[in-house]
C-alpha cells in the first residue's frame, strides 16, 4: 500500500474576520500552514497534494521542502477541493489517501502514522477517523434555536483531521456524489459513510487544534510560547 497525502488549503477563513486567509497569517516568522506541513513531512509520502487558491502557490513554492508535491485547484466546497486533489493523484485502489486541513498546525505526526497503520492493520477497513468522547451533556436541535432531544453522549463522537482512506473507494464514493450532491458534504468522511464504507476509529488527540476563530490562533500561539 502506498500512501498520498492532501493538504487543504484554500479555504478563505472568514470566520476569522481577516482578508488574509488563516493559513497563509504569519505566526513566529512562518505561515501557518507550514506548521502543518511540516508535520505532514515527518511521515513518508509518495507525494503530497496541496489544494490551494492559484495566488497562493508561488508563496507555498517559496517554503517547500524538497519532496514531491502536486498542486490542485479549490472547488466550491471542501469536498469539491478533495475531488480535485484526488484527480491529481495516480494512485493505485488499495493505496492510501490522508486528508489533512492547513489549519491543523498542532497536529503531530504520530496521529499521522496511527491513522495510516490502522488502514493499512485493518484489511477491510476503507477508512480511519480519530475521534474524541464527547465530555458535555449533547442535544440535537433541529431549528438551532430549540433542544430537540437529548443524545446519548456514549454513542457520540467528535471527529477530527486527518482521515485516511483506500483510494479506490473514497474516489468512487466521491464520485457518485457529482454534481449536486457533494455541494452538501461537509467532512471528508461523509461521501465514505453514505457510500457505507467501514469506517474504523482510532483515538484522537486533544491537542490537534483546528484554527477557526481568533481565539484559536491566539490558543496555537501560546502553545508555542
Amino acid at each position: 500500500m502506498k500512501r498520498y497525502a492532501v493538504m487543504l488549503s484554500g479555504g478563505t477563513g472568514t470566520r476569522m474576520g481577516d482578508p488574509v486567509p488563516k493559513q497563509y497569517q504569519r505566526v513566529k516568522g512562518k505561515m501557518l500552514f507550514e506548521y502543518t506541513l511540516q508535520s505532514l513531512c515527518a511521515v513518508a509520502f509518495e507525494a503530497i497534494v496541496i489544494v490551494a487558491a492559484p495566488e497562493w502557490v508561488d508563496a507555498i513554492r517559496q517554503v517547500l521542502p524538497d519532496g514531491k508535491f502536486l498542486f490542485a485547484a479549490p472547488g466550491e466546497n471542501r469536498q469539491l477541493s478533495v475531488w480535485n486533489a484526488l484527480q491529481v493523484l495516480k494512485a493505485e485502489e488499495d493505496d492510501a489517501v490522508l486528508i489533512q486541513d492547513a489549519a491543523r498546525p498542532m497536529t503531530k505526526p504520530e496521529l499521522i502514522e496511527a491513522c495510516l497503520e490502522k488502514l493499512e492493520q485493518e484489511a477491510d477497513a476503507d477508512g480511519v477517523v480519530p475521534v474524541l468522547p464527547m465530555k458535555d451533556t449533547v442535544y440535537l436541535s433541529r431549528d438551532g434555536k430549540c433542544l430537540t432531544q437529548t443524545l446519548v453522549r456514549s454513542e457520540v463522537v467528535a471527529g477530527q483531521a486527518p482521515e485516511a482512506f483506500r483510494f479506490g473507494f473514497y474516489y468512487r464514493a466521491t464520485e457518485k456524489l457529482l454534481p449536486h450532491e457533494i455541494l452538501t458534504i461537509n467532512g471528508s468522511a461523509e461521501p465514505a459513510m453514505r457510500a457505507r464504507g467501514h469506517i474504523c476509529t482510532i483515538a484522537g488527540d486533544e491537542s490537534n487544534l483546528k484554527i477557526t476563530t481568533p481565539l484559536d490562533l491566539e490558543r496555537f500561539i501560546h502553545e508555542l510560547e
